[in-house]
């Protein structure tokens, strides 16, 4: 059996998720769906495959970027688990909306996984997250996924979130300060291609996600998010981020 883990993760904390899930399955070849430049509709699933598809959830849903590029991929009948990834506060829809875009994508579905990871933007929310218990509860799920793809059993599990729901729109829109040196490494990751490589102070505002790679990766810490917002943002989600979330496994 052939294994694959489809990643949206701009800025660490699904990967590392996905990572723990697919620690002990064979040969896991890892697709980026971050990457604007690749041709997704010339990829191609061979019908025997076992696909991990980790995304983010962003206000309680899936990024619509990365949903797109995931539908493109040639699912051709392969089992795949779903794995939606937030900052503690609630995943919503993500998952069923996940679910819908593997169903067009001709995927079976035969599990989903709920995981918390450090807050991408609060980080007091989840920090540190998915910590070391976590990767070895996430591994556990990933094994028990593994037999069910191994077994004669592939049913759909009932996964929770309800239709219709919302769609992604675009989030916290990062800025550059004065320290900026124009390297362009912000511009070269950004998944939505929303920075110009020359003009890389500046964000397209009708591009851009809110994913916060570009925070995360700038090298002097010369991008940020208007903190104002950031601080009124914190104080909405306080009640629903203080207590902290389990991991949850749909099988």
């Amino acid at each position: 059996m052939k294994t694959y883990q489809l990643v949206f993760s701009p800025t660490g904390g699904t990967e590392k998720a996905a990572a723990a899930i697919t620690k002990n399955w064979p040969q896991v070849r890892t697709i980026d769906l971050s990457l604007p430049d690749t041709d997704y509709s010339s990829i191609s699933i061979e019908p025997d495959a076992l696909v991990l598809v980790a995304m983010p959830c962003f206000g309680g849903v899936a990024p619509q970027l990365a949903l797109d590029r995931f539908a493109r991929i040639k699912g051709n009948g392969a089992t795949c688990v779903l794995v939606a990834v937030y900052g503690n506060r609630a995943y919503e829809n993500t998952l069923v909306q996940m679910q819908d875009t593997a169903q067009t994508a001709e995927f079976r579905v035969i599990a989903a996984v709920s995981a918390v990871a450090e807050h991408s933007i609060i980080h007091q929310y989840a920090a540190g997250r998915p910590n070391a218990e976590d990767c070895e509860e996430l591994a556990r799920f990933g094994t028990k996924i593994l037999e069910k793809a191994a077994s004669d059993s592939k049913e759909t599990p009932e996964i929770p979130g309800k239709r219709p729901y919302k769609t992604s729109g675009g989030g916290m829109v990062p800025t550059a300060n004065a320290s900026c040196t124009g390297c362009g490494l912000c511009a070269q990751r950004c998944p939505a291609q929303a920075i110009s490589p020359e003009h890389c102070k500046t964000t397209e505002k009708s591009r851009c996600i809110g994913c916060m790679r570009c925070v995360s990766i700038c090298p002097i810490h010369a991008r940020s998010v208007n903190h104002l917002m950031v601080s009124v943002a914190s104080l909405a989600i306080k009640k629903a981020c203080s207590t902290p979330k389990a991991n949850e496994l749909f099988l």
